[in-house]
């Protein structure tokens, strides 16, 4: 089963899948005109400042928190061991091709959550629901509904697996091979956390993300910023590196076997779409619920979210394994380490760090996996929990929620090679509805863009 997994997914996220969603991030890019970029420091400004317009109208949550939400599920393992695993297999231009795909990811965003406010509905309980399902079966008509259910059934799936389960079992190893925790203690601490957070709504998750995302990416933002201040002396030629090695081939050196540069394009694209999720709609499951008064200023706060985490924080892993030379795994650093790849990844890392900060550098690495993994349980569980809605409605929603738990306790205590690679085909079929949603909707995108600015420029004067 598992080697038929791994061929499904060679397909599945193959050049196709890649082109297509690096082709509708230009293809948004090129109709909102580069909005990304030209309103980057306003979308910053709606993101930390509050507005008493959007706080008076309708929703759930507020624009910050709804984004701390999203977050929360973004910011996670992939900003560590995904970052170092395209660096080693695509050597430094990968960080390169990570930018690109997170900037155009940033058009895509923003599409995502505008569709979410657009096509939102209120459920039973008084609270929003929204998502790909939602804007693919209200937005394009009843005829795409089988679309929008396999989103949904994917999308719910997902959540157990890599937004969960795979979460808990990295967190477990961590526990274990860092501070002598077994997996079945850190399984019941989790259970217990997890269940606390998640049994008290949305509102309680929002509330927790709220402080807990700000925190976290500090902590390991700061660590990665006292590693450059020591290394100083080689910012300058990493970044050498990575403008260098985007368009030309890593030449073997040593033991170095070399890498030529679609290795780094793939890579680069690969993992930067790993580490935002632009384009998987999971942005547009939570963006619906937040309070504001045009679905463009909402789009614009979402959008921010990959700017932060592709741009910011796994820009930080990159330059630190790049300035303490710990890119290259063939050198012996890791020699004798016999795991599956994104491990041997994440240990590079955690190497990095500790080449600078010395024992505390590798503890601070462990313990950002830990918090990194923890917040993408809380916020793949509003994922998953809006898929689920959308395919059961709110009266079996208790199930869903005493499955997830379940899964958090499993992934501390079993090997999940073959639930990743579900997972990992889970995404991709989430995606793929996703992306055409976007694209048969686009005249609604640019027509809400309009509307807004129009209205801004007006009020601006």
């Amino acid at each position: 089963m598992l080697t038929g997994l791994k061929q499904i997914n060679d397909i599945l996220w193959g050049a196709p899948s890649l082109i297509l969603l690096v082709g509708t991030g230009l293809f948004l890019t090129f109709i909102l005109k580069g909005l990304q970029f030209s309103k980057l420091f306003y979308a910053l400004k709606l993101a930390f400042s509050k507005d008493k317009e959007d706080s008076e109208t309708e929703g759930d949550v507020s624009n910050f928190k709804a984004l701390m939400t999203s977050l929360a599920g973004m910011i996670g393992n992939g900003n560590i061991a995904g970052v170092a695993t395209a660096v080693t297999l695509g050597g430094p231009g990968a960080i390169f091709w990570m930018w690109v795909v997170g900037l155009l990811g940033m058009a895509t965003k923003y599409a995502e959550a505008l569709l979410a406010m657009k096509y939102r509905v209120k459920n039973e309980s008084g609270e929003y629901s929204s998502g790909p399902m939602y804007y693919i079966e209200r937005g394009l008509g009843k005829k795409w509904k089988p679309l929008a259910v396999a989103f949904a059934f994917f999308g719910a799936f997902a959540a157990l697996g890599i937004g969960n389960s795979v979460q808990s079992n990295t967190i477990a190893d961590v526990m274990q091979n860092s501070f002598n925790v077994k997996g079945v203690i850190t399984g019941v601490i989790l259970v217990v956390l997890t269940s606390l957070i998640i049994f008290g709504g949305l509102k309680r998750i929002s509330s927790v993300a709220g402080v807990f995302v700000p925190v976290m990416a500090v902590f390991y933002i700061g660590a990665s910023l006292l590693i450059l201040g020591l290394n100083y002396d080689q910012i300058g030629p990493a970044f050498s590196m990575i403008f260098t090695y985007a368009f030309n081939p890593v030449s073997a050196v040593g033991g170095f076997s070399g890498i030529v540069v679609m290795e780094a394009v793939r890579n680069g694209v690969s993992k930067g779409i790993f580490s935002n999720e632009a384009g998987l709609g999971t942005v547009a499951l939570i963006a619906g619920n937040a309070k504001t008064s045009h679905p463009v200023k909402q789009a614009l706060v979402a959008m921010t979210g990959t700017f932060i985490v592709t741009i910011i924080v796994c820009t930080m892993t990159g330059l630190v394994l790049l300035v303490t030379g710990f890119w290259d795994t063939t050198g012996g650093l890791l020699s004798g380490v016999s795991h599956d790849p994104t491990l041997d990844a994440g240990a590079l890392t955690s190497a990095a760090f500790g080449s600078s900060l010395g024992d505390i550098g590798e503890y601070i690495v462990s313990i950002s996996v830990v918090f990194f993994g923890f917040s993408t349980i809380l916020g793949w569980y509003v994922y998953g929990t809006k898929c689920f809605e959308y395919l059961f409605g709110l009266k079996y929603l208790g199930i869903y929620r005493f499955i997830y738990v379940g899964a958090t306790f499993i992934g501390t205590v079993a090997s999940l090679t073959t639930v990743w690679a579900f997972a990992d085909m889970a995404n991709a079929l989430m995606m793929i509805p996703n992306l055409i949603g976007l694209l048969f909707l686009y005249k609604v995108i640019i027509g809400e863009t309009n509307d807004y600015f129009s209205r801004f420029r007006k009020l601006s004067k």
